[in-house]
């Protein structure tokens, strides 16, 4: 992801948190925000944007931390989207074997909405499992 993505991201994370597969809307601050944090010097973020030739496929975001759980640093698969024509071409596994592969030692993690079921059977083909618990948030 580089800032000349900045529209074509936008635009499709603003379609991504306004469909099913995101339980928040987000807003154009926060969309604002997580691209440049992707494009900029920050530590904690990476972006990628999938191509075919010139046209977007879709883009995917991490956020990188340390996770005492598991003793080891942690890479939080943040937003994982493909258009709707581009899905079910395995983009989405080749990106989980790009991840894996970028970092070997890292602990892999995401959210899924449970009524995203074709995203949560991707998920599992490519080696990730539900863990038991509930995940809460005090934004304040």
């Amino acid at each position: 992801m580089t800032k000349n993505d900045k529209d074509a991201v936008l635009e499709m994370m603003r379609v991504f948190y306004a469909s099913d597969a995101v339980s928040t809307n987000g807003s154009k601050e926060i969309f604002l925000n997580d691209f440049n944090a992707c494009v900029g010097s920050s530590p904690y973020a990476e972006g990628f944007v999938f191509k075919d030739g010139q046209n977007y496929l879709g883009y995917a975001m991490l956020a990188k931390s340390f996770s005492t759980e598991f003793g080891k640093n942690c890479i939080w698969i943040e937003d994982l989207y493909l258009l709707p024509s581009a899905r079910g071409n395995g983009i989405g596994k080749a990106f989980f074997a790009f991840v894996r592969k970028k970092y070997p030692n890292e602990v892999l993690r995401l959210e899924a909405e449970k009524e995203n079921v074709r995203a949560i059977a991707l998920y599992e083909k490519c080696g990730f499992e539900n863990l038991p618990y509930t995940e809460m948030i005090n934004l304040k």
